[in-house]
């Protein structure tokens, strides 16, 4: 059995299940043992099937399982998809003749296959998305269920096109099956670590000064846009948040942080903590491959490795998952990527846009004040 690379991140099976069960009028199938259903299940909240292949199906073969779950799932109204796991890509199951009497949509997927962006990807290009000419509007790109701000990023991102009169096309990944085949020519992002590349780019939506560059853009693309209404709360709110962090550094230090996430997100913290709060980052502990950056970093698939970057940098604040806080001792602790367990999670916080970097401020001014002192 090859080994888990990096225990820190699902894998690519979970990133297929991510990218298909965002989609209205899909059906879900795990092909694999339990714990391949529930490791994806308890992580995305979304409604999967699993074909739970026991020992004499591994040893004389999975078919009449899986045919009896598809055979009971068919009928329904709904696009069925397959996503194999490790067990039955290690036998060398031929899976599609298997499903050859059903109109299913199979996805080669092992964990060992990748990471979940992986899986994501491959799940997507599978569907084929297609743009549309005649589709007015720009879709949301970079939505994936294992994110746990992607409901909140959908929204936020919707409610600053509202203000622009902008139509939204199609959301990858929260949308409705059909509209996959009919995306708009024009796309902003919001997670760039599971972008699509359907559609021309206008930009991403992580922080300021990515909404202002981006919606600039946006009233290029789209003349009777009113992206002026967005500019105007855009600065607005910035200033708020200045006043903030200004108030703060009246009364504390800088303080010094290491980020653990995928590049994208932990980038975005990475750049908003140094510019407004002056903060001393000094390290960050990518999930995922990293991409150049101006700040000390470095792939970390390992909770031995946090823990030795946590000994080696000793920051005041650490922004991570559940993994970190378990390690981080006394440190002030800000959660930002999954797994976060142990806590309630009811609202769609976003990650993204204007209220996305109003949050994440937010929550870091409120956590260094209740764990450090005043200045003597």
């Amino acid at each position: 059995m090859p080994e888990c690379t990096n225990p820190l991140w699902p894998c690519a099976m979970t990133g297929a299940a991510a990218c298909l069960a965002g989609f209205e009028g899909m059906t879900v199938v795990i092909h694999g043992s339990s714990g391949c259903y529930y490791y994806p299940t308890t992580l995305l909240h979304a409604p999967l099937h699993g074909t739970f292949i026991l020992e004499h199906e591994i040893i004389f073969g999975s078919e009449d399982r899986l045919n009896e779950v598809i055979g009971g799932l068919s009928g329904r109204g709904k696009r069925i998809a397959v996503i194999t796991t490790c067990v039955p890509a290690i036998l060398g199951e031929d899976i599609r003749s298997m499903l050859e009497k059903h109109d299913v949509i199979l996805v080669d997927s092992p964990g060992f296959s990748g990471d979940v962006e992986v899986g994501y990807k491959k799940a997507l290009s599978i569907l084929a998305p297609r743009i549309d000419p005649d589709v007015r509007g720009v879709n949301i790109d970079g939505v994936c269920l294992f994110d746990p701000f992607y409901a909140g990023n959908v929204q936020e991102i919707m409610r600053l096109l509202a203000m622009a009169r902008i139509p939204v096309g199609t959301v990858f990944s929260q949308d409705l099956l059909k509209k996959v085949q009919h995306a708009s020519p024009y796309t902003v992002g919001t997670n760039e670590d599971f972008l699509s590349g359907i559609g021309k780019y206008c930009g991403g939506t992580l922080g300021f000064k990515a909404v202002g560059a981006t919606f600039k853009r946006l009233g290029e693309v789209f003349g009777n846009a009113d992206v002026d209404r967005v500019f105007s709360e855009l600065e607005q709110q910035e200033e708020r948040m200045v006043k903030a962090c200004d108030k703060y550094l009246l009364r504390f230090d800088p303080p010094s942080v290491v980020i653990f996430a995928g590049f994208s997100y932990a980038l975005h913290v990475a750049e908003t903590l140094e510019r407004y709060l002056d903060a001393e980052i000094r390290c960050i502990g990518s999930r995922n491959a990293p991409s150049e950056s101006k700040f000390p970093v470095e792939q970390v698939a390992g909770l031995e490795r946090v823990r030795s970057l946590l000994g080696q940098h000793n920051p005041d604040l650490v922004m991570g998952s559940s993994f970190e806080r378990s390690v981080c001792g006394d440190r002030a602790f800000c959660g930002i990527t999954p797994p976060l367990r142990g806590t309630i999670r009811l609202a769609p916080d976003p990650f993204v846009g204007i209220n996305g970097t109003l949050s994440l401020v937010e929550k870091v001014l409120n956590t260094c004040m209740d764990k450090k002192p005043g200045r003597s």
